[in-house]
């Protein structure tokens, strides 16, 4: 019996890895992109295909239209698409707004909004005549929380990917496609160390009603469940992984 496919964006560490991981032991064959780090993308691939999935890792950077046509081919060689996981993000450096520069808003956008949006049209344009398929569309609790001194584009991009994401769902679910958010707390992922700040998510944990950060395992618990028939009438929603926060 074949297994479905899933698309997951940004896959080469982070959530996006521990997404693949757990979609490969979940019985899913994957399509994972990654941008600059092979060496993490095939350590992935690696590991999902000890646990029985098809693989292919596909280097593309989202905010280039050629590069979202390059991992549908690629997709589209695979088999029909089931998921989508829309995990390719950046953050920049911790700054304040008025010190934000129109390169670095572009550069913001068109990684996490624009590319994230493209990705996903292309996915619907694969679903829609199945009559089935499941996006999810990785936020961040910095999207109602707004990140004020450190990374207020960030977090407006994350806003951003929340209406869209109910907006897409609200087109869709008459097709039998659902649309999802999941939108992450502080979860001990390389991303701070991104922006500058690697221990930022211990140095916050008591922020967090739970008096913890959160595991990128744990949020891809909440992804697949998302994803699963065990959730067949959620739609237009995003599920906040935050221990409260």
């Amino acid at each position: 019996m074949s297994r479905p496919l899933c698309l997951i964006t940004g896959a080469s560490a982070g959530i996006g890895a521990a997404c693949a991981r757990l979609a490969a032991a979940r019985g899913y064959d994957l399509a994972l992109t990654y941008n600059s780090d092979r060496d993490g993308a095939q350590t992935v691939a690696d590991a999902c295909t000890a646990l029985g999935a098809k693989v292919q890792i596909i280097q593309a950077n989202v905010a280039e239209p050629e590069a979202v046509e390059r991992i549908f081919a690629t997709v589209d060689a695979m088999g029909p698409l089931a998921a989508l996981i829309n995990n390719a993000g950046i953050v920049g450096l911790a700054t304040r707004a008025s010190e934000l520069t129109h390169d670095r808003l572009r550069h913001m956008f068109d990684v996490n909004v624009i590319g994230a949006m493209l990705v996903a049209a292309q996915a619907v344009k694969r679903m829609e005549p199945l009559g089935r398929g499941v996006i999810i569309n990785i936020t961040s609790a910095a999207a109602r929380l707004g990140s004020a001194n450190q990374y207020v584009d960030y977090a407006a991009t994350k806003a951003a990917m929340d209406i869209f994401t109910k907006g897409l769902s609200d087109e869709v679910a008459p097709a039998g496609l659902r649309v999802m958010g999941v939108a992450p707390g502080l979860i001990e992922t390389d991303i701070h160390a991104k922006g500058g700040d690697p221990d930022r998510a211990s140095r916050l944990a008591g922020n967090v009603p739970m008096q913890r950060t959160g595991s990128a395992d744990e949020v891809a618990q909440s992804v697949l469940w998302l994803m699963s028939g065990d959730a067949s009438y959620i739609t237009g929603s995003t599920l906040d992984v935050t221990g409260g926060r």
